[in-house]
């Protein structure tokens, strides 16, 4: 058993000290992801926390307030997000495979680049999220509420977008080739050169 210190996102300052069973020289990723298994036994509030890479592979984080909190590049694949508070969290590069997000706040989180194929975002709230570039095949996303998100450069292939709302949207250069739109609403988004718009149902206007 080790102490180990997890810094804040704005400074060195520490966020919390968590007791952790691996070996001194343990890689960081490691040791980030079992103090963030540490801090959810002991009910430590993660908002704000530095989980730079962090490897949380198929954790179970359920309702974990992760607001503001840095995440770049984490390993989140398969993990148990449903419910989550991410808003403002920064996920650039991050790998959300698989990944339950189903009605996480992920108001204007920062996804760019973000692995998501085949994550569950049902009823997810991304609000203003950024979204470029990310990988969302075969995601689902219905219901989802992408009103004002940055879906530049977005792999949608196969993805499930029924009822979700995108009003305002950029969907700039996206592939949306075999998605489900039906019952989608894009009033005002930004479709330019985006493609395999021909699934039925999606309303352009209103």
């Amino acid at each position: 058993m080790i102490k180990f210190n997890v810094k804040t996102r704005w400074s060195d300052k520490p966020k919390f000290v968590a007791d952790i069973s691996c070996a001194e020289d343990a890689p960081l990723a490691e040791k980030l992801g079992l103090a963030v298994r540490w801090a959810r036994r002991n009910a430590v509030n993660l908002n704000g926390a530095d989980l730079t890479g962090a490897d949380l592979d198929g954790a179970d984080l359920d309702g974990a307030n992760f607001t503001g909190t840095d995440l770049v590049g984490a390993n989140l694949a398969g993990a148990n997000l449903a419910r989550a508070c991410m808003h403002f969290a920064n996920l650039r590069l991050a790998a959300l495979t698989r990944a339950d997000l189903c009605l996480a706040d992920l108001r204007r989180a920062n996804l760019t680049r973000a692995d998501l194929a085949g994550a569950d975002l049902t009823g997810a709230d991304l609000r203003g999220a950024s979204l470029a570039g990310a990988d969302l095949r075969g995601a689902i996303l219905a219901g989802a509420d992408l009103r004002r998100a940055n879906l530049r450069r977005v792999d949608l292939t196969g993805a499930d977008l029924a009822g979700a709302n995108l009003t305002g949207a950029d969907i700039v250069m996206a592939d949306l080739t075999g998605a489900d739109l039906r019952g989608a609403t894009l009033p005002a988004a930004n479709l330019w050169r985006a493609v395999g718009l021909d699934a039925c149902g999606a309303q352009l206007a209103r």
